[in-house]
Formats: structure tokens, C-alpha cells, sequence
């Protein structure tokens, strides 16, 4: 005989508590979602995470203190059955991929259909990954259209390649961050985006490759 389905469990980040509220009531009212716990901060989702061991965290990316990338990071890395989705209003490539080098299985943008998220909800807890349909044709594009030759690592943006260049002579990301006059979080979410997009393991093989290709100073 079979067992009747559990509901899903939700736990939902956001540092608007106007939207965690909405987001909250919204899910509980349907059937098959459960939301177990509800947070305004990257640090305490990490406890709850922990804590509750939900299916699902609703994850916002931009918060005070630990943000969504970095707190998604956390969570995947100690629990592997977690699936974390992204629900914010940025859509840059910059986020997007920093989300998935993070963990993330899912990225939609806030005014998302109700449905969608739904959706999205039950794909991820069944171990899918799912982005809405702008994000998902940015993420082929990266990897499948063919681009044009505009020296080394031309899949990369020009900032990517601005970042990568001053990673290859040695800057830490805030020195990067005061040249560039960015922010160290914009800063970092290129580094993970090239990362991604040179499939290295980490900072040390993309500077190798940076190197190998010429960028860096001598």
C-alpha cells in the first residue's frame, strides 16, 4: 500500500517582511506546500536550515549581512538534499550565476505567476532544477551560441574579462572593487561567474588560465 504524499517543505528568506509575509500566506494556502519557518536574514536561514531540514528554501538574493549567494553556498554545502531557489528581482547574468555556482536548483525573477512558483516549488523538492523562461535562454546562450572572436575567453563579458585580467596580476577582490569603483559583492559575483564559465575549480586554476593566455601583468 502506497504512503499518501507529504507536503513539501518550504522555508522562505526575505529581508521585506512586507513580501516574507505575502509569500507566506500565499504558500500556505497551498495544498501540498507546508511552510515551516520564515526568516528576514542569509544568517538565520542557515540555522533554519539546519534547524528544520526543509525540502525547499525561497531564497532572496540581496539582504543585509549574508546575502542569498553566500547563504545558498552554506546550505548546499552542508545540506546536500536541500534545494535552494532564488526568487529576486535581479535578473543580471552576474546573480544568475553566482546562483548556480552557489547551488542553487532554481532562479525566478519577483513577479513570478503565482502558478510558476508552485511549480518551481514541487520540481526542485522532486531534485529538477527550473529558471523561468527569460533566465533559462541566457543560461544557453552562455554555453551553446558560438561568440565572436574578440581575443582570449570571448564567452566572457567585458567586465568579466576586465576582473579575470586584475585576478591574473594578484588583486584581491577589494582591490578590484576600488579600481573598477564597484561594489565587493558585484566584484565577487563576476569572480564566480568566470569561475563557472572557465569551469575551474577555483581562483587559483583561473588565474592559471589567465595567465596562460596572456592577461595579467608580468
Amino acid at each position: 500500500m502506497n504512503e499518501p504524499a507529504r507536503d513539501v517543505r518550504v522555508v522562505i528568506v526575505d529581508d521585506h517582511r512586507i513580501v516574507l509575509d505575502g509569500l507566506a500566506t500565499l504558500l500556505d494556502s497551498v495544498e501540498g506546500i507546508d511552510v515551516v519557518g520564515e526568516t528576514t536574514s542569509g544568517e538565520q536561514a542557515i540555522v533554519l536550515a539546519g534547524e528544520l531540514r526543509p525540502d525547499v528554501v525561497l531564497m532572496d538574493v540581496e539582504m543585509p549581512g549574508i546575502g542569498g549567494i553566500e547563504a545558498t553556498r552554506r546550505i548546499t554545502a552542508a545540506h546536500p538534499g536541500i534545494a535552494v531557489v532564488m526568487l529576486t528581482m535581479y535578473g543580471e547574468d552576474e546573480f544568475v550565476f553566482a546562483a548556480l555556482r552557489a547551488g542553487a536548483y532554481g532562479y525566478l525573477l519577483k513577479g513570478a505567476e503565482q502558478a510558476d512558483v508552485v511549480r518551481t516549488i514541487g520540481a526542485v523538492a522532486r531534485g529538477d532544477a527550473v529558471f523561468g523562461p527569460d533566465i533559462a535562454r541566457r543560461v544557453l546562450r552562455t554555453f551553446t551560441e558560438p561568440q565572436p572572436a574578440t581575443g582570449p575567453f570571448p564567452h566572457l563579458t567585458e567586465r568579466e574579462r576586465e576582473v579575470l585580467s586584475h585576478l591574473a596580476s594578484g588583486w584581491p577582490n577589494s582591490r578590484i572593487a576600488r579600481h573598477l569603483l564597484l561594489s565587493p559583492k558585484t566584484v565577487a559575483n563576476n569572480v564566480s561567474n568566470i569561475l563557472t564559465k572557465l569551469q575551474a575549480p577555483d581562483r587559483a586554476a583561473a588565474i592559471v588560465q589567465a595567465r596562460r593566455a596572456g592577461l595579467g601583468e608580468p
